[in-house]
């Protein structure tokens, strides 16, 4: 019963907050894309602007859209979102607080997020990857400071071991589905969304938090963190892209197939 609970919190928390944004920011629907892409979303935190990516990539890859409409219009809200709010608010954040405070940070979010790796390593059966995000979580856990410091890393030279539910499913064969945008978030597929559900509604320790409130301020910091520590990856990528849609989109794809298949 309490799972129960705490799942319909979360799908609530996810959809109560589009129109709480839009309050915020008073309109929407001007230009490109969204608050996560490239800067705090986990799938696409790699996408580079110089990345070798064109608009007649779209036939070569072959991407699955036939949302466009609707995914342009979610693009478009994202975009709004992010250069209206998200970013000067991160701006400001990164003018008041150090850098190497900022990554701190971002470290223990990252490291507070292992069982969303540990569990999907297993899944695949990557015995290995499971047991180096076990020793990466216990290490910097302990002696990192919660994981303030990325001690595994620094010091041990253990690499973090990206997996999520998306690439569990695409493990055992399951396609992406249609390409989609999702509100908040950026580029997805029906596939990664629901893995995303999945990953963020059991796996993620901050859905268990008891006061939505608690949730939302956690969130709100890590996501803030994460695009204060960006080096203005988007803006690159909308400069140097004739559609930003469709780099992004190509990107993406390229970016999980080779993800599900390593």
């Amino acid at each position: 019963m309490i799972i129960i609970d705490k799942n319909k919190r979360n799908i609530l928390l996810f959809i109560a907050a589009i129109p709480l944004l839009y309050s915020i920011q008073g309109h929407a629907y001007q230009s490109p894309e969204g608050i996560m892409v490239a800067v705090s979303n986990p799938q696409t935190k790699d996408i580079k602007a110089d990345d070798d990516f064109t608009v007649d990539d779209e036939d070569e890859i072959k991407v699955n859209d036939p949302f466009e409409s609707f995914n342009r219009a979610i693009f478009k809200f994202n975009d709004e979102l992010y250069t209206g709010v998200m970013k000067p608010i991160a701006i400001g954040y990164r003018a008041v607080i150090p850098e190497k405070a900022r990554s701190s940070i971002k470290n223990f979010f990252t490291n507070l997020l292992a069982p969303v790796r540990v569990v999907n390593a297993a899944l695949q059966l990557k015995g290995q990857d499971a047991t180096n995000e076990l020793v990466r979580f216990g290490v910097n856990t302990i002696i990192g400071f919660a994981g303030l410091l990325d001690v595994a890393r620094d010091d041990f030279n253990i690499k973090i071991k990206k997996e999520d539910f998306g690439q569990t499913l695409g493990h055992y064969g399951m396609g992406s589905g249609p390409y989609l945008v999702l509100p908040l978030w950026g580029p997805s597929s029906v596939r990664d969304g629901f893995g995303l559900l999945v990953d963020g509604v059991y796996l993620d320790p901050v859905a268990y938090l008891d006061k939505t409130e608690d949730y939302l301020i956690v969130r709100f910091i890590d996501i803030e963190t994460t695009i204060s520590l960006d080096k203005d990856t988007y803006e690159a990528i909308k400069k140097d892209s004739l559609d930003p849609y469709i780099f992004i989109r190509n990107a993406y794809t390229q970016q999980r197939t080779g993800a599900v298949n390593k």
